[in-house]
Formats: structure tokens, sequence, C-alpha cells
């Protein structure tokens, strides 16, 4: 809309990105369902449940696999390798999740680059390769082309902002919401070891939590303790508040885009993020 094209070859690679993006969503669950041990998802069991960790993990390959081949459709190298950015951030974002870090601001910095990797990554590098393949849609010499160059990162800004105030909100639920609600048992991420944006937060105010943090939750009792702590702080506000801080960033990277229904959609789309914990 902002480019004013009405294409329908590019209208059908950028729904291609909508579609591997999907993919490959879904084949990451499956195989964190795996790596987690995971007996439910969404309140059903789990592929991993269902079918055991060999055919969950070939299951994730396969979708894998399908998608990148999908992807290929587009015919554009640099869609192809802006979008291989999220398969390898994935990867660093699990190995991130593993490890731990003693300083209190090295461990929040850890926490940021890790969501980034594991979410908003998909969110960012698929919202720029939709508007590299708009941009590749217009004639050699069109002046758009000049005016709009920096169309690309605005649409990586934006969707890096969502997936950053998405996954914050999704770190708030898992200690107010149920299983239900948020498709995995509640304080399952701290019976995983992980410490999110609440327990961060409230280690500030309560510093006891520091050492459970350091020892992942892994002794008797941690996780009932850490879980009550975050509760009666005011980690669980400041969350919501830093979540609100990215969305509200994401409204404001698509400002200079022509005003028009998929704007305001757009813009919707960021305040619904954070409604979710309203």
């Amino acid at each position: 809309a902002h480019l004013g094209l009405e294409d329908r070859e590019v209208e059908r690679k950028q729904g291609i990105i909508s579609m591997v993006s999907e993919m490959w969503h879904t084949s990451s669950l499956v195989h964190d369902d795996v790596i987690d041990h995971a007996e439910t998802r969404r309140g059903s069991p789990s592929v991993n449940d269902k079918w055991g960790a060999k055919r969950s993990i070939i299951t994730g390959d396969y979708i894998l696999a399908v998608s990148v081949k999908s992807l290929a459709d587009t015919q554009n190298p640099q869609v192809i390798k802006t979008m291989s950015k999220i398969l390898s951030d994935l990867v660093n974002g699990e190995f991130q999740q593993m490890g731990n870090r003693e300083d209190d601001d090295d461990r929040f910095q850890l926490y940021l680059t890790k969501t980034f990797n594991k979410t908003a990554s998909l969110m960012a590098y698929s919202c720029k390769s939709v508007a590299e393949l708009g941009l590749s849609g217009l004639p050699a010499h069109s002046p758009l082309l000049m005016t709009s160059a920096n169309l690309p990162n605005m649409a990586f800004n934006y969707g890096e902002n969502i997936g950053m105030a998405f996954q914050l909100i999704d770190d708030w639920l898992d200690f107010v919401s149920s299983a239900d609600q948020l498709g995995k048992p509640a304080g399952a991420d701290l019976q995983l070891g992980l410490a999110t944006a609440p327990v961060l937060f409230a280690s500030r105010q309560f510093p006891h939590l520091k050492d459970l943090i350091v020892r992942q939750f892994c002794e008797p009792g941690d996780v009932e303790k850490a879980f009550e702590t975050v509760l009666k702080s005011s980690g669980l506000d400041e969350t919501k508040r830093f979540a609100l801080e990215y969305a509200t960033k994401a409204i404001s990277d698509i400002q200079e885009l022509r005003d028009s229904t998929y704007k305001n959609e757009l813009k919707s789309m960021a305040e619904r993020t954070v409604e979710r914990c309203s």
C-alpha cells in the first residue's frame, strides 16, 4: 500500500514469506517441545508426547525442508539471504538459553539478546523480506526506489519491536495465566531453569532471587519460592511497562508509511500485542 503497487506476482511471493514464517515457527515449537520434554502444547498432547522425540525431530526437520523449498520459489537471492538469518538466530538463541551470567546487567542483556534471536528475529526479518519484495516490484528507474530505500529497515524495526513486546507479554503470562491460555503450564519457564523478565526485574527488589537464578532453580522449593517472590514484587508491572515501550516503538517505526487501512492494522497489531495482559 505504501508503494502504491498492484503486482500479483510480488503479492504471491510476499505470501510465500508469510507461509515460510509460519512453518519455521511451527518447526521451532516442535523442536522446543523435545528440548523441554513438554507433554502438552495449547492444552493438547505435544507431538513429542504423542510420537516420541525421534519422530518429533524428523517432523520439525521435514517442515523446515519443505519451507526452504518454498522460499526458493521467491527467486530473490537477497530475500533468501535475509530470511536465512532467522534460522541462524534461532539456533544461537537456543544455545544462549542454556547459558547464564553472574553479573546482573550481563544477565539481562543475555535475556534480551536471546529473546530477539528466538522470537523477534522471525518477525523482524520476515517483515524486512516482505518490504524487499515490494521494492523489487518497482521499475528500475522509479523515483520510489530512492525515496523508499529505508523501507526494509523500517519494516525490520517494526517486526523487531513487535517481537520483543510479544515475548515480554508471553513471559508475563507465564506467571498469571492458565495452561490453556498460554499453551504450556504456568511457571513452565522456571521449571526449565529459565529466568525471564519478571524474575530479573524482581531480583532487583529481592536480591535473594539472584542465588536461585544462578543455580537455575535446581534445588527443591526454588521454583515455588521464585514464583511467589515474583508475584509479590513489582516485576510483573515492570515487565508490562517494558513491553509497552517496545509496542510504542513499533508504532513509531511506521509513522512515515502512507496512511491506509494497512497502516492502521499494523498499529492495531502493536496495541493488541500488549493488550493480552489487560
